[in-house]
């Protein structure tokens, strides 16, 4: 019900976007959080106007998870007929991009801006198994990792293989929430998939086997997750795993990397402790910015684009203002960021590490089949 509630709402408000368009007017449909609206808001619009006079920026937001997504891609189809298209600009999650690509509601434009090229992550080519090369550049990538109290962990495992020893030698220090309350859980369960189940790059980029899931890795990856477990402590959720490290209830856990720094930034985690991604890594995911086949300005969304996947835009965009890793290959921002700015966001984890060990999560099916898994064959 809450999923039909967000949708409608969503679709309502992008509605009102047509009536809005006119000459000199860049139209843009944000899903995601309220604060990837205020950010084209506060700061990329104005900095595009200011770049372009004339130009106005126009944005709304379709909300949260899939369903806002889901709204820009039902919207661009309810115009599939029409000669020219009223939003110019969209930044869409992984699922629904790959649609949108496969459906032909998005145009290739990589190729034409002076950014293209610095995009190389998988995720900028692969979304979720379905083929974007072309027609994405990542607004941002969301990664999570393992934090951890040096005080308490003097020696950081380096695998999977070293963090169930630890947990086993240290009942009850490690934490996370399972695949209930929050994603960080979810991605470290789909990365013990990813070491122990074999055939990784088909878990991610497919094709799909039905009958993958019955297989004797998948069992014994399940069966050994399972017994990893006993050795573990549960926690209410993503910011729960933070408030018990920082508590010192637990030592080690996954967490999404923005939101640690955040509560560092804030004053609201313990600022000694650390983030590693164990081999062979963790999934995370982008947004993307595209553009819908027919954008009536496609030239300016362009632009608009290239600007916001430049190396300083990135670096004091995404970067400074809300700890996210770049959209952008890292190192392209090694002249844009303070030494101390750099430290913060790589010091932990490094570009290379995180270019090798940041993993997308699951192909859309397999993703569904880990965690009906979890809760039949190792919650229970």
């Amino acid at each position: 019900m809450f999923v039909k509630i967000a949708s409608l709402a969503a679709t309502a408000a992008l509605l009102t976007v047509g009536a809005a368009h006119a000459d000199g007017t860049l139209n843009v449909a944000t899903g995601g959080s309220q604060n990837m609206v205020d950010y084209v808001t506060d700061y990329l619009g104005p900095l595009f106007e200011k770049q372009n006079p004339g130009w106005t920026v126009s944005v709304v937001g379709t909300g949260p998870g899939d369903a806002g997504s889901q709204a820009i891609m039902e919207k661009l189809k309810a115009q599939e007929s029409s000669d020219k298209w009223d939003l110019d600009v969209v930044v869409t999650a992984q699922l629904q991009t790959g649609k949108m690509v496969e459906d032909g509601l998005l145009q290739k434009y990589v190729a034409d801006i002076a950014t293209g090229k610095m995009a190389t992550r998988d995720t900028s080519k692969m979304s979720l198994g379905m083929n974007v090369e072309g027609f994405v550049m990542p607004m941002f990538h969301s990664q999570t990792a393992i934090a951890y109290n040096p005080d308490l962990v003097k020696n950081p495992p380096k695998s999977f293989d070293e963090i169930k020893a630890w947990a086993e030698a240290n009942k009850g220090a490690f934490g996370y929430n399972g695949i209930k309350n929050g994603m960080s859980g979810v991605a470290f369960t789909a990365a013990w998939m990813y070491a122990y189940a074999g055939d990784r790059e088909q878990l991610m980029n497919g094709p799909y086997d039905a009958a993958r899931k019955s297989t004797p890795a998948w069992d014994k990856a399940l069966a050994d997750l399972k017994a990893f477990n006993e050795f573990v402590t549960f926690t209410p959720g993503n910011a729960g795993t933070l408030d018990m490290m920082n508590r010192g209830e637990i030592a080690m856990g996954p967490v999404w990397v923005d939101m640690f720094y955040s509560w560092q930034a804030d004053g609201r985690l313990n600022p000694a402790l650390k983030l590693f991604l164990p081999e062979p890594g963790m999934p995370g995911q982008p947004y993307y910015y595209a553009i819908p086949a027919k954008a009536a300005n496609a030239d300016m969304a362009r632009k608009f684009i290239e600007l916001a996947t430049s190396p300083k835009v990135q670096a004091e965009g995404i970067v400074k203002r809300f700890n996210w890793y770049p959209g952008i290959d890292a190192g392209n921002l090694k002249d844009e960021l303070s030494a101390d700015d750099w430290n913060k966001l790589f010091s932990d984890i490094t570009p290379d590490e995180l270019a090798s060990k940041g993993l997308p999560f699951p192909l859309g099916s397999y993703f569904a089949e880990i965690n009906e898994a979890y809760e039949a064959k190792v919650a229970n």
